[in-house]
């Protein structure tokens, strides 16, 4: 190809910085494919290598294509200068771990930072992207499909692992994933985060615990785990997310996501309605409770008799109040779980509580509702759109849910 044929490529990856991590694994050699793709579409790359690495691939090789020195130790030995791993989380963009072995990904899982390439993860401030490789029994060991679930429960990036032949000779799941296919990840990954950069969006997730006395409370089902994909698909795509989450047994972890915990429904209200007035969107995912205890006991009640009655009252409405006070260009997103007359009892919310959209699931859909790892959907929108979508992971529904937040931030012209 000409040079002048040469300046119109398109470089997709122009100014980004990614920071390599290469790992002790036969699939290391593929480093040196990645890191040329990388830097051909227009991205600065650095290198940070296990001990182990150096004996599947040399430093010079990927020092040479890189055009980085490669970093593997915490300082030079020669010199003393000093690898700053807090440096090198603050410059990266975006740090690819390929291949990521299941030593490394274990390590990953629980925080151990014994090497340079461990302790520039624990400080990075940018999206982390884990290319899996190693056997196919290692791979689907237990262990390491809880260790991958937890990267990703915290906002990592998982580049599934492909099927075909291992170095053990046996064939299966477990290969690192084609640079290629790594490669374009990386772009889709770029696109999607620049979209909602500017966009501020406050999300309510989990339960709200309405206290009895001190050791009893009134609460439901819900794990946050819709609303923490959809926390996490927003923050990968730019947005700042205040996430205002109720008790739950993980929490997510992304740069861009606030985390504010609350306990009940009053607690909530406050924190929502104070947040509102930043926001562009909101998204109410939060499985609130309607009713509190009218009277908070505060010691443990006794029992006594056969009966306890105990005096409720309303909480404060969120969805409606946000509904209420919303300015020109904000949006309000509802959820309304049903049980019965699920199409009618939605529309009927939407349009009480002046939403924008609201997304309807049945607790008659199997594979839908509280503690699941799917849903199933319903986006009923303001100007009577209705799109129902087939059961799918509640992070698939996160990027549907993101997708339409995206089409009414900016909508087509007629």
């Amino acid at each position: 190809m000409s040079l002048r044929k040469s300046k119109f490529l398109k470089v997709r990856l122009k100014g980004k910085h990614i920071l390599l991590g290469v790992t002790g694994s036969i699939a290391a050699y593929k480093a040196a494919t990645l890191i040329r793709l990388l830097v051909k579409e227009g991205a600065e790359v650095k290198v940070i290598m296990t001990p182990h690495a150096k004996e599947f691939i040399t430093p010079l090789t990927l020092a040479t294509l890189s055009k980085n020195p490669i970093l593997v130790d915490f300082f030079n030995p020669e010199n003393g200068d000093w690898n700053s791993h807090v440096d090198l989380g603050i410059w990266a963009d975006l740090y690819i771990i390929a291949p990521a072995s299941a030593n490394t990904i274990a390590r990953l899982a629980t925080g151990i930072a014994d090497n340079l390439l461990l302790t520039a993860y624990l400080s990075a401030r940018c999206p982390v992207m884990v290319a899996p490789a190693m056997d196919m029994d290692m791979y689907n060991h237990r262990t390491t499909q809880q260790n991958l679930q937890t990267l990703e429960n915290r906002g990592n990036i998982i580049v599934e692992a492909a099927t075909g032949e291992l170095a053990s000779g046996l064939s299966g799941k477990g290969r690192m994933e084609e640079p290629e296919a790594i490669l374009e990840q990386v772009v889709s990954f770029f696109l999607s985060s620049q979209r909602l950069n500017g966009i501020r969006a406050l999300v309510t997730s989990g339960p709200t615990h309405e206290h009895i006395d001190p050791v009893r409370y009134i609460g439901n089902h819900s794990t946050g785990k819709m609303g923490n994909a959809i926390s996490l698909e927003l923050a990968n795509q730019g947005a700042l997310v205040d996430l205002v989450s109720g008790p739950v047994a993980q929490y997510p972890y992304h740069p861009n996501i606030n985390l504010h915990r609350v306990t009940s429904a009053d607690e909530m209200y406050n924190t929502a309605v104070s947040l509102f007035n930043d926001s562009d969107v909101a998204v109410l995912a939060a499985a609130v409770a309607d009713f509190t205890v009218q009277n908070v006991l505060t010691q443990k009640i006794k029992r006594q008799g056969d009966e306890l009655v105990l005096k409720l009252k309303p909480t404060r409405d969120i969805a409606a109040q946000l509904g209420t006070i919303k300015k020109k260009g904000q949006i309000v997103i509802g959820f309304a779980l049903e049980t019965e007359n699920e199409l009618d009892n939605a529309i009927a919310k939407l349009k009480r509580k002046n939403l924008d959209m609201i997304v309807l699931n049945s607790m008659n859909d199997s594979g839908a509702g509280f503690g699941t790892d799917t849903n199933k959907v319903t986006f009923i929108s303001s100007n009577g759109s209705v799109i129902p979508f087939d059961i799918k992971s509640k992070e698939k529904v996160a990027v549907d849910i993101v997708d339409a937040i995206y089409g009414m931030l900016h909508p087509k012209a007629d």
